[in-house]
């Protein structure tokens, strides 16, 4: 990498398959396109080994530890001691994907906030951040932020926020940091392009969520990390500002967010 910004995918799925099996390819692309770090994520324990494999295969890649709220009721039950422990290895940085699915509720609700109190737990113990999920969950979402937030300071990203303004004003008042994918470029986003625009610069992320979720123009295609500079550009504009500058806030955000994360040093000229 030079010493030019470089942007970061602060959440993408390099362990599955849609991505995996050309992950030097995928990763060459996103170099090409601008990318210097990628943060990929845990959905699931029993598919952990996998998540941290990518991450161990590639310097400039960090991963979380984490139970999706799909398969909260699926998956060995979570407490933060075990979860804290699998957050000693050197390139876990975070907790989650975790949170509220009330959209397609592939587990019970309860189940879903047992386990996402656990992550909370184990990131305000551990002081990692935690990545969030939430989608059509927003009055529960709000409650139980408050809630565990009350029980001691912890830090987070709403990622792929497609919630409404008034959950987007929360979170940015109790601390948590908001993350975009390419739903910012879709024709009918207009609510979240609001979002955006009101949501303070710097606690602004952009991500992929790859392979899901391409921007425009790729929509409907295999999302990869190399895209994320779709939605950067859109981000920029909303903001009023350039790429490079839009990119170097977006960038200092994740680290300064995802401490842990060890950005790739420039190559010796």
């Amino acid at each position: 990498m030079t010493s030019a910004p470089f942007l970061v995918d602060s959440h993408c799925h390099l362990d599955y398959p849609e991505l995996s099996v050309d992950l030097d390819g995928v990763m060459a692309r996103a170099r090409n396109a601008g990318v210097g770090h990628l943060l990929t994520i845990g959905t699931k324990l029993s598919a952990f080994p996998g998540v941290l494999a990518a991450a161990e295969r590639y310097p400039n890649v960090s991963c979380s530890v984490g139970i999706h709220p799909h398969d909260a009721a699926t998956e060995v039950a979570a407490d933060a001691e075990r979860l804290m422990a699998l957050a000693e290895h050197p390139k876990v940085v975070a907790f989650g994907e975790t949170g509220l699915d009330f959209y397609y509720e592939h587990s019970p609700r309860d189940q879903q906030e047992r386990s996402f109190r656990a992550h909370l737990a184990a990131a305000r113990r551990a002081k990692l951040p935690v990545i969030v999920h939430t989608r059509d969950a927003d009055e529960d979402m709000a409650r139980v932020l408050r809630e565990e937030m009350g029980q001691g300071p912890f830090t987070g990203v709403i990622h792929c926020f497609s919630s409404e303004q008034q959950l987007a004003d929360m979170a940015i008042d109790i601390g948590l940091y908001i993350s975009i994918s390419g739903i910012v470029t879709f024709k009918k986003a207009d609510a979240l392009r609001a979002v955006v625009k009101s949501v303070p610069i710097d606690r602004l992320l952009v991500e992929t969520d790859s392979p899901y979720l391409a921007p425009v123009p790729y929509r409907g295609k295999t999302n990869e990390p190399a895209y994320v500079a779709k939605t950067a550009a859109m981000v920029a504009e909303l903001k009023g500002l350039s790429v490079a500058d839009l990119t170097a806030q977006t960038t200092a955000n994740f680290f300064r967010l995802f401490a842990k994360a060890v950005p790739e040093q420039p190559a010796a000229s």
